[in-house]
């Protein structure tokens, strides 16, 4: 197994223009949100015209399209401050809310719609149709959004050595994250039932264990051959080595309910990465049925009920989960400053709960109150 090591020793004394410099410090967040009807509540295929609008994004962000014409991505410069971070969120969620309001649609940040509109399967060129014609009904009403970390790593076997430390860790982030409980106007039960929607795509969930990054691409390629993935830039793993960018992106949290959420999953992401760069011993040994286990739990309950811990094979706490993974990230997140911020947003959710309880609460009060709470963007 590899060890994990930057040339320095230390992360916080790199050389000048060494590529180690951004690995661990640097922190990216791409957020997919859903275009919705503000009468119905209805996801509304406008993403062209907003697109075409181009609006105005802070310098470096920027705005994507999504498999579905419902949806629109966006994603922050590169930053290596979580004010700096949160800032760009902020800026990315008001211009795209505006943009949106010109074109009769309002801007919802949570993992799945809790109503969809008509299909939005067009038929469509390039990537996204060949996305369309290999998983067909699988695709043909997926709305599902994220929220997307990226951390600085400084080449791509770095990349899958952190990975390998990182997979115990990933159920816990969702438990943080569940946001999406409604699926076609049903409550599914579950906290995040985007989860339960990936989970029927080849190679999702916990990535295995690689012993490098050959062994990584040999997979993708042999998945790429079975016909079970577009190309050799897809995976459903829910953390991988970038195809685009130095960065290992974890793509485990729905789409964050508030900024400040979001900026939540990108600290603890970064901590986890830089504490795995400067750990000298060996990834934990995880059982991957237990692994999937414990995912399966964070979907469902959150942090709301108990969960599974992947290492332990057994169940406990959600909140106890939460707190093992803060200890385990405490000394990465003094080094960036980061603990007092991680303690607020946590506080905040042990008082208020998760998206997905927070949507529920909503929903019962009737339909304005939902979409209240879907469209805030604080």
């Amino acid at each position: 197994m590899p060890r994990i090591a930057i040339r320095h020793g230390r992360l916080g004394d790199p050389g000048p223009g060494d590529p180690a410099a951004a690995a661990g410090l640097t922190v990216g967040v791409e957020e997919e949100f859903l275009l919705l009807d503000p009468a119905t509540g209805a996801t509304l295929p406008r993403a062209a015209a907003i697109l075409a609008a181009d609006p105005p994004l802070p310098p470096g962000a920027r705005l994507h399209r999504e498999l579905r014409a419902t949806q629109v991505e966006t994603a922050t410069g590169v930053c290596t401050e979580a004010r700096q971070l949160r800032d760009q969120l902020v800026m990315n969620r008001k211009a795209l809310t505006d943009a949106a309001r010109v074109h009769g649609a309002v801007v919802a940040s949570c993992g799945t719609p809790v109503l969809s509109g008509p299909s939005t399967s067009e038929n469509q060129d390039g990537r996204f149709g060949d996305i369309d014609r290999i998983y067909r009904g699988m695709v043909a009403d997926y709305e599902a959004c994220g929220c997307h970390v990226h951390v600085g790593v400084p080449d791509p076997e770095t990349a899958v050595a952190v990975m390998n430390h990182l997979r115990p860790w990933l159920p816990t982030l969702l438990a943080l994250s569940v946001n999406s409980p409604f699926d076609h106007g049903r409550d599914t039960g579950y906290g995040s039932w985007r989860m339960v929607q990936q989970s029927r795509f080849p190679g999702a969930g916990i990535p295995p264990y690689f012993p490098d990054h050959d062994a990584y691409r040999a997979e993708v390629r042999r998945l790429v051959d079975c016909g079970a993935l577009v190309d050799e830039s897809m995976s459903f793993w829910l953390v991988r080595p970038s195809s685009s960018f130095p960065t290992l992106e974890f793509r485990v949290a729905d789409a964050a309910s508030t900024v400040d959420e979001a900026v939540l999953q990108a600290v603890l992401s970064r901590a986890l990465v830089r504490r795995a760069l400067a750990d000298d011993t060996a990834p934990p040994g995880m059982s991957e049925q237990v692994g999937a286990a414990a995912l399966w739990a964070a979907a469902r309950d959150g942090i709301d009920g108990e969960g599974v811990h992947p290492l332990r094979a057994t169940r406990m706490p959600a909140w106890q989960l939460v707190a093992e993974l803060v200890d385990h990230v405490a000394p990465a997140l003094d080094e960036t400053g980061d603990r007092e911020l991680v303690a607020i947003v946590l506080e905040r959710l042990r008082r208020e709960g998760s998206g997905a309880r927070r949507q529920r609460k909503a929903a019962a009060a009737g339909l304005p109150a939902l979409l209240a709470t879907l469209t805030h963007q604080g």
